[in-house]
């Protein structure tokens, strides 16, 4: 099956490669050396609309479709991953838990603001003791008059010290139904963003600790009923693994394109290493593979896009996707030689930055249980 985007589509995918090269690329040092947040080329992000493009126009958003949402990932990721799991997490999982579970009021207050990027979204539901099995979350909620009592921490969080909302979700009775969503914004009382973390890869993307110490939070900040969280939490979740696994596809794209035209140019023993059967095999596998995971990233993405129920489509992409990133980025980095470890060329940042693709918004281990039930329905 081959996929054809429409003109609206590549007008999407052209803008955005063009302000990848001209915007984005020129920072990629500053984002590695000093691990920037590059809060600049979000503010511009938004200006372009890419802080919103499938958010409805009445909310300020671009009033575009999904695919297009994932065609901007996905070519931002080829070259920024940090930028493209910045904008998937601020859409995916920042932005729509409030687009389709907030009132009207959240939704003119929050989603107006996310769309347009003057607001940063993170999501809050991972915490030390509770990654995978997120019903197993301490974080605590106690309403208290006008105010819910918010106290615990939460770890990993994906643009946790930049970012303006916050949906986060913690427990107001025993359970998986006792679990709620709430919109925390970054300067209540009580509310602490800790420590960034050091991380491997994505040096752009700010992820941190946040701690909850007698955080009030006014009730109307509530997002759906009380107990709705687990099911807010999981609702998106199709959405952000295909975000994933477009960050995934970009990262592959990039590392197979400056394998390829390293190959060509570099010689050893009198000819391109690109004519020897080794690296040859090497590129033609690494093409094939890539080529499986945009089918993978693009037929999910055109199920959500027709609302047609797609987890496992959604874990198979995000599962093949990331694998494909880090077995690319390894052969890359093995056709570069000595080269390839250095700094000096991309392929090291992009071998580091696609490792995480493999863990977050779900490990592989879970995308496989994921696949296995439904197969087994």
């Amino acid at each position: 099956m081959h996929f054809h985007f429409t003109e609206e589509q590549e007008m999407m995918r052209k803008m955005v490669q063009d302000f990848a090269q001209k915007e984005v690329l020129p920072e990629i040092e500053r984002m590695e050396k000093e691990e920037r947040f590059p809060i600049e080329l979000i503010r511009k992000m938004g200006e372009l609309g890419i802080m919103g493009i499938p958010i409805p126009e009445e909310y300020h958003g671009s009033g575009m479709d999904y695919t297009s949402y994932i065609i901007a990932i996905h070519e931002l990721s080829k070259v920024s991953a940090a930028l493209g799991v910045i904008l998937s997490v601020h859409t995916s999982v920042g932005t729509n838990p409030i687009l389709f579970f907030g009132t009207e009021e959240q939704k003119q207050k929050y989603v107006t603001k996310l769309a347009t990027g003057e607001y940063l979204g993170a999501f809050a539901l991972t915490e030390p003791h509770a990654g995978s099995d997120a019903k197993s979350l301490k974080t605590t909620a106690k309403l208290d008059g006008d105010h819910y009592i918010l106290n615990g921490s939460k770890v990993f969080i994906t643009n946790g010290g930049a970012a303006d909302v916050y949906i986060t979700f913690a427990r107001t009775a025993p359970g998986a139904s006792g679990i709620s969503a709430f919109i925390v914004e970054k300067d209540t009382e009580g509310f602490i963003i800790g420590k960034q973390e050091k991380k491997m890869g994505l040096h752009g993307s700010n992820t941190v600790q946040l701690t909850f110490e007698g955080c009030r939070v006014p009730k109307s900040q509530l997002l759906g009923l009380e107990g709705d969280g687990f099911k807010i939490a999981m609702a998106n979740l199709n959405k952000g693994r295909v975000g994933i696994a477009a960050q995934a596809l970009g990262i592959a794209e990039a590392a197979f394109e400056h394998a390829a035209n390293y190959a060509k140019e570099r010689e050893q023993f009198g000819k391109p290493i690109a004519h020897n059967q080794g690296i040859s095999f090497k590129l033609a596998d690494m093409a094939t593979k890539i080529e499986a995971a945009r089918l993978l990233v693009y037929r999910a993405a055109s199920l959500i896009e027709r609302d047609i129920p797609c987890a496992k489509e959604a874990s198979m992409a995000k599962m093949f996707a990331s694998d494909t990133a880090m077995q690319v980025a390894i052969e890359a980095v093995q056709i570069f030689g000595g080269y390839g470890y250095t700094e000096e060329y991309p392929v090291e940042r992009l071998f580091r930055d696609a490792k995480i693709t493999q863990i977050y918004e779900g490990t592989n281990e879970i995308q496989h249980m994921v696949v296995a039930n439904n197969l087994l329905k």
